[in-house]
């Protein structure tokens, strides 16, 4: 392989190597480790499967002994890279993005649920510790490691017993997400249907504002219908009613690996502040309403406003 014919695009994220673009942008070279080799082959099953996701077309060793995977482009614009481009102005989503949003959603909900995975003895139980990073989250936060917090966390896994697991993304969101497919399955596991597309709007608040753009209550409700008329025609069951169980989940997720070791970082401590705020803001609606409504999380800017006022410990 030419290494004249690729351009470096970034280092990997959470993973040792790099990401290559060829020279006329139809496809990318990703170098790493074992955790590549992994996830290239999980990306090969899938695509037998119909998921929308990049076929690999070629894998070997590198002169330096990296594993490397070429596979082809899905485009070179994500939909956060198109909601971001397209705002103008105002922080609403354009109404195209979350519409491209909901059909490749439904294109990858349709592909999981045509292949459903016969669950071990619990399975469901060690998505929540996978997805929710919970013993990361616990270890970090042990004031949370409570009787309260766990009896949420089980009613949520009773409320999704019969529904059938997939293979999943694990971290699906607008930033992996192309109008032709799905990209970065690096995090790929068991996951139960519904729960890799149907929170990718409502996650942008978890963000604090940061994205630069926020979904709108429209947006939202035509989203989730899209996902649940696919579901339903799949399934025969809507998944929009497990939205609040995977919210909860997703509140602990982002607040994984977010207590600072550096003391002297009030940035950092503001930002762990802010997600222990919103998760707890995320188990009181769970625990009252059975669902999450992140449209009442504050933005990051309005917390730190709240803290320097007195308002949030």
């Amino acid at each position: 392989m030419n290494e004249n014919d690729w351009r470096f695009v970034k280092k990997r994220t959470a993973a040792d190597g790099a990401v290559y673009v060829s020279a006329d942008g139809t496809r990318y070279r990703r170098t790493g480790g074992a955790e590549l080799q992994a996830e290239a082959g999980f990306q090969r099953r899938i695509a037998d499967l119909d998921y929308p996701v990049p076929r690999v077309l070629e894998e070997g060793v590198t002169g330096d002994g990296l594993y490397y995977v070429v596979e082809e482009s899905l485009g070179g614009q994500t939909l956060h890279d198109r909601a971001v481009a397209s705002l103008d102005g105002g922080r609403t989503l354009h109404d195209d993005v979350a519409d491209a949003a909901a059909q490749v959603a439904a294109r990858l909900l349709r592909a999981q649920a045509a292949h459903l995975v016969v669950p071990a003895p619990g399975s469901l139980r060690q998505w929540l510790d996978s997805a929710g990073f919970t013993q990361n989250v616990f270890a970090e936060n042990p004031d949370l490691d409570n009787d309260r917090t766990r009896a949420a966390l089980d009613h949520a896994l009773d409320r999704l017993g019969t529904v059938p697991l997939v293979r999943g993304h694990l971290d699906y969101g607008l930033p992996n997400v192309l109008p032709a497919g799905v990209i970065d399955w690096q995090h790929h596991g068991l996951v139960p249907l519904g729960y890799d597309v149907l929170p990718a709007l409502e996650i942008i608040d978890f963000k604090g504002g940061n994205k630069g753009y926020t979904a709108s209550p429209g947006q939202r409700r035509r989203y989730l219908a899209v996902l649940d008329d696919a579901s339903l025609n799949a399934t025969g069951q809507p998944v929009g009613q497990n939205l609040g169980a995977y919210l909860l989940v997703k509140a602990l997720f982002f607040l994984a690996l977010m207590r600072p070791t550096d003391p002297s970082r009030t940035d950092k401590h503001l930002k762990w502040q802010y997600r222990r705020h919103l998760f707890t803001k995320g188990l009181e609606q769970y625990e009252h309403t059975g669902t999450v409504d992140t449209a009442f999380f504050p933005s990051l800017e309005e917390f730190v406003a709240g803290h320097r006022s007195g308002d949030h410990p």
